[in-house]
């Protein structure tokens, strides 16, 4: 019998066992460094000459590792064993496909420093981030297991005395999965072993920048047991491989997470129904957000500066749901302002291999780039009052900024700059911090930080996010007690790590027999 879903503990790093064995997993991750990571094409390691290559963010020099590049005639092989797979893959038994997620889980837990130093080298991440982001790499396949259980036999319809109706769900087919960069482990792991879980085949194209983690899953895939051809690892350039898969005639369903650009770009390239083609594709579109912390008047102001400054500088901002801006109540906002800004101000910013790194690089040049551009509007549009500069002598470190002053309709508070960047504005009640709270074309995660009854009722029903806090910071969802998704421009709103989010990945069929 499968226990009861808890999400999987966060890691103690005070405890010097806990601390020493992730130090010797660094170890044992630098002695990795520079080594050459097939395709997987039915279970079938193909190298190829071009490769991507795989650095750290925090020391550019260093080389991760290179992982070959698959082309388009790579990706019609995968897709035709994907195809082919899931022929006979979508009649096997649902608890069988379970528990190869227990398994796999069970196999990251095992090795869960190995992961989490795997992810502060690849992508930067401080110690308590990378551990969060490998227990909800954990977390995902619990859950989808004991998902794809409960749904197995269906729902319950009605039947008449002179028939037997049943309603039950089978899968779609061959699907894409195009993960992002930021939640490296998590968020590939769900979107590859959701569908996988359900029945259907997968392309995995996980991001350029960070495809070693996703090679390290197949691996623990293979090991839990997932037959060959399931899974298929097809790492390439979007505009190649990516634009390829998503138009192929034979694709499903295209499962996105990442930039608003790219995702409308799939969206739209996803709805055209191509030669040969007898479906409409299913688009699981996530993207990105503008999250906003709301602080009324009435509240404790000390908890609304330490969330605000984690939601904001956790992962160097680097979240879809980090908190970019904060509207505050005009008779607090001075007080509130001055005690963010002494805080970040104490941000360390370094190195994130030392166990002590509140915060330390962004993922690339690009990023690094685009950030300091949109510092300098911030100057233009608001006034200074932390951070603003950024250092690319070792590796991609921005400092923690913070703006004060702004307008609402500023592009600081508008556009999505993926950074240590937050923007204050004031509000002079609450009903106009809500307005100022729904003037984007987002809608992904928000918080309010309040005492006031009356205000969390109406920001309840007013403040139109798909995952709203009170108070407390607007990062840290955890699968199965935060289903995870987004409104307007944020997405279609899949909810993630959610008690439905198999279903978009599977299709209802009624049966009806007379008697």
């Amino acid at each position: 019998m499968v226990t009861p879903y808890k999400h999987e503990p966060f890691t103690d790093f005070t405890i010097d066992e806990n601390r020493k064995a992730l130090e010797a997993e660094l170890k044992k991750a630098e002695e990795n460094f520079g080594k050459e990571y097939p395709l997987i094409i039915g279970g079938e390691r193909i190298t190829t000459e071009e490769k991507i290559v795989s650095y750290n963010p925090a020391n550019k020099s260093e080389v991760i590792g290179y992982v070959s590049k698959a082309n388009q005639d790579l990706a019609e092989k995968a897709m035709k064993v994907a195809d082919e797979t899931f022929e006979w893959w979508r009649k096997t038994n649902p608890e069988m496909r379970a528990d190869i997620l227990f398994r796999a889980a069970a196999i990251v837990r095992r090795r869960k420093h190995e992961f989490t130093a795997h992810l502060v080298k690849e992508g930067g991440k401080p110690w308590k981030e990378a551990d969060a982001d490998t227990a909800e790499a954990i977390d995902f396949m619990e859950y989808y297991g004991r998902q794809m259980l409960d749904m197995k036999n269906g729902v319950e319809v009605n039947s008449r005395e002179v028939e037997n109706n049943r309603l039950h769900y089978i899968p779609l087919g061959v699907g894409i999965t195009i993960s992002p960069w930021n939640f490296l482990f998590a968020i590939m792991a769900g979107t590859t072993v959701a569908p996988m879980v359900a029945g259907n085949t997968v392309l995995l194209k996980p991001a350029s920048t960070t495809p070693i983690i996703a090679y390290k899953l197949m691996e623990v895939l293979e090991e839990a047991g997932m037959p060959a051809g399931v899974v298929n690892f097809v790492p390439g350039s979007g505009s190649e491989v990516g634009d390829y898969l998503v138009d192929h005639p034979r694709t499903r369903f295209i499962n996105f997470t990442g930039s608003r650009e790219v995702g409308t770009r799939i969206y739209e390239r996803a709805a055209v129904v191509q030669p040969g083609q007898k479906w409409l594709k299913r688009s699981i579109i996530e993207m990105g957000g503008k999250d906003t912390i709301i602080v009324d008047d009435n509240s404790d102001l000390e908890l609304a500066a330490d969330a605000i400054t984690y939601s904001a500088f956790g992962f160097s901002g680097q979240k879809c749901s980090a908190c970019s801006r904060v509207v505050a109540h005009e008779a607090i906002y001075d007080d509130l302002l001055a005690r963010v800004v002494e805080k970040t101000k104490e941000v360390n910013v370094q190195d994130p291999t030392r166990h002590d790194t509140y915060m330390g690089p962004v993922i690339d040049e690009a990023a690094y780039n685009k950030i300091l551009d949109y510092i300098e509007v911030g100057k233009q549009e608001g006034k200074l009052m932390a951070g603003g500069t950024g250092d690319k002598s070792q590796g991609w470190f921005v400092h923690p900024t913070v703006f004060a002053d702004l307008a609402p309709d500023s592009r600081i508070m508008q556009e999505e700059i993926f950074g240590p960047v937050v923007g204050f504005t004031k509000a002079k009640d609450f009903d106009e911090a809500i307005e100022i709270a729904n003037n984007t074309e987002y809608g992904l995660t928000g918080a309010v930080i309040t005492n006031n009854r009356e205000h969390i009722e109406q920001a309840r029903e007013d403040f139109h996010v798909g995952n709203l806090y009170f108070n407390r910071g607007c990062t840290a969802a955890i699968v199965g007690y935060h289903p995870f998704g987004g409104f307007n421009m944020s997405g279609t709103d899949s909810k993630a790590g959610g008690p439905d989010y198999l279903s978009h990945l599977m299709q209802p069929k009624t049966t009806s027999e007379m008697l």
